[in-house]
């Protein structure tokens, strides 16, 4: 026979399965609360905090863009303009990417009523709008650069930035606007998440503590229950073998002796 089988293995009781059973619950469901607030930090720094900061690029990049068409706007030969605008291509697909990128996450509503997919397709329009007009206006210097005479040449450059300050210009704040509203939306929607978080953590600790408590209590009153029945065990293991419990109360019983006959 192995150790195992010589170690003795008391069969467990009904309220020894049940508080087994209680605290096994209250494990698996502090368990599961964790987990879930762990799963909802990580979706707040990956798709919050990394998306307000590529937010935060989509509109540096875009001041960038539109900082390339007033130099280009003020190149002073040919070469410098396509030089200077050999780049916008570039800027202009690293923004889309960027706004793509941010779209594809799992967006939501806030309990405000504040939307995120409303407001990030609000972004692209407003994109969409700015360099549609940023377009025209370098279409017009390509032209000036290309114009026969200067006369022609003076009306283009003049036509160019009429468009730039006048038409590309309040389309750029409009992209400034979406953008600033979307960061709103999104800081919303991220205390919507640690709200549900803190409440979750709450009522897992609550959860936690007023079943340790019950579970102690349940404990206590199970082992008054079991203790009369244990000492009348123990008394019972006390007397001697062969002797009831009738004549340890009333003593030794005594043999009749029986009378002599004369």
């Amino acid at each position: 026979m192995g150790l195992l089988d010589r170690l003795p293995i008391p069969k467990p009781t009904g309220a020894q399965l049940l508080i087994s059973v209680l605290i096994a619950g209250i494990g698996w469901y502090s368990g599961q609360t964790l987990s879930q607030v762990d799963q909802d930090l990580r979706i707040m720094y990956t798709e919050y905090t990394l998306g307000a900061t590529d937010l935060a690029h989509i509109s540096a990049d875009t001041m960038r863009y539109r900082n390339t068409i007033i130099r280009a706007l003020e190149a002073d030969s040919e070469k410098d303009f396509e030089r200077i605008t050999e780049s916008l291509p570039v800027q202009r697909a690293k923004i889309q990417h960027a706004i793509d990128r941010y779209a594809a996450a799992g967006l939501r509503v806030s309990r405000s009523g504040r939307s995120e997919p409303e407001d990030i397709e609000s972004v692209r329009r407003s994109l969409d709008q700015y360099f549609s007009a940023a377009s025209t206006t370098v279409q017009l210097l390509t032209q000036e650069w290309t114009a026969n005479s200067p006369a022609e040449r003076e009306a283009l450059r003049r036509k160019a930035e009429e468009h730039a300050s006048d038409n590309a210009g309040p389309k750029m704040i409009q992209v400034s606007l979406a953008l600033d509203h979307l960061l709103d939306t999104v800081a919303d929607v991220a205390k919507d998440m640690r709200d549900e978080g803190t409440k979750t953590i709450q009522a897992s600790s609550m959860t936690l503590v007023g079943g340790s408590f019950f579970i102690a209590l349940l404990n206590l009153f199970l082992g008054q229950r079991r203790k009369p029945v244990d000492d009348d065990s123990d008394a019972a293991d006390d007397l001697p073998s062969g002797t009831t419990g009738r004549e340890h109360v009333d003593g030794p019983s005594v043999t009749p002796i029986p009378s002599e006959t004369h």
